[in-house]
């Protein structure tokens, strides 16, 4: 089969080959999945760069969210075992995290459905509690992580402030459904949040980014507002105050997904079932925003790394295709 491998670490372009090599062999409670849809995340670009919590033994095949096939015909979603990820023909997945693939959704839009979209529920409504009429406000809201942020607040009946980096990303999060966008490249965000809601501020803040934008959050934040940590696609890990925490009266709320797949696999499979609801109804739906071959696998890794992407940037076989 043809895969994907990073045989040393550095940027995606430049340490990701494309090789033939044999199919793996699942282990014990896995199942071997034929690939009809990988997508890319952030964390792929990660991997190659040896940067990620998860360091897999060199070679391995990046590729962490897919829409795959079981032997049997089923079409599930998947988050792959690696070394074995998806940017492959093949891929391995533990058979108990397998999820059907929605009917609603087509095989790139589903293999974008799992890691941002749970991640988003998890955050708005496991961690941050978010109640129809609250403000919520969304960095990085055309992005993969963000969009999908936008689409569950105002499912869930918020008014959703989109931050976003230029124009063109400005125009997508206005058609993802964002009540007011805020350009940061030319509008002071933290007067920009004020202005839309009164000098209140925002009840749920939602950061994907870190660095600049966490400062903007802790400015920006309500009475009783809740900050949820997601990520550092900034690259800077920001050191709060736990004083104007205090003073300001909000909470710093951590979210790693991942952890919820042992700890509590159970809110998963609850999870999935909301989405899939929200899909079959036409709420949410994965802005798929480039559709690329296997052979395109490695440019788009590095697009999504160097943060010149909206949406999200799907990896389709061409039987799929």
């Amino acid at each position: 089969m043809q895969a994907w491998q990073v045989h040393e670490n550095g940027e995606p372009s430049e340490v990701m080959r494309l090789n033939e090599t044999a199919a793996p062999t699942p282990g014990d409670g896995q199942v071997l999945l034929k690939v009809r849809a990988a997508n890319i995340n952030f964390p792929d670009a990660l991997l190659c760069r040896g940067q990620y919590q998860v360091r897999p033994p060199l070679p391995f095949t990046p590729g962490v969210e897919i829409c795959g096939e079981t032997e049997d015909g089923r079409r599930v979603i998947a988050n792959p075992v690696l070394p074995y990820g998806g940017f492959a023909e093949h891929a391995v997945a533990d058979a108990a995290a397998l999820l059907p693939a929605p009917d609603a959704l087509d095989d790139a839009e589903a293999a974008a459905l799992h890691i941002g979209y749970q991640t988003g529920w998890f955050g708005l409504h496991r961690r941050a509690r978010l109640e129809a009429g609250e403000t919520l406000l969304v960095h990085a809201a055309a992005g993969g992580v963000g969009s999908a942020a936008v689409q569950l607040g105002k499912a869930a009946g918020a008014t959703v402030i989109g931050v976003v980096g230029g124009a063109q990303k400005a125009a997508v999060a206005r058609e993802l459904g964002c009540d007011v966008v805020i350009d940061r490249r030319a509008t002071d965000v933290v007067a920009a949040v004020k202005e839309a809601t009164g000098g209140r501020g925002a009840d749920v803040i939602y950061d994907p980014v870190g660095g600049e934008a966490y400062t903007q959050s802790a400015k920006t934040a309500a009475f009783e507002g809740r900050i949820v940590v997601v990520g550092f696609a900034s690259g800077t890990i920001p050191s709060p105050a736990l004083n104007h925490a205090l003073v300001k009266n909000y909470s710093i709320l951590g979210l790693h997904w991942g952890l919820y797949n042992t700890k509590n696999p159970k809110l998963v499979q609850h999870c999935h079932e909301q989405l899939t609801e929200l899909a079959a109804r036409g709420a949410i739906k994965p802005l798929v925003s480039e559709r690329v071959p296997l052979s395109g696998a490695a440019a788009a890794v590095q697009k999504v790394a160097d943060g010149l992407t909206t949406g999200r940037i799907a990896v389709v076989m061409e039987e799929a295709a």
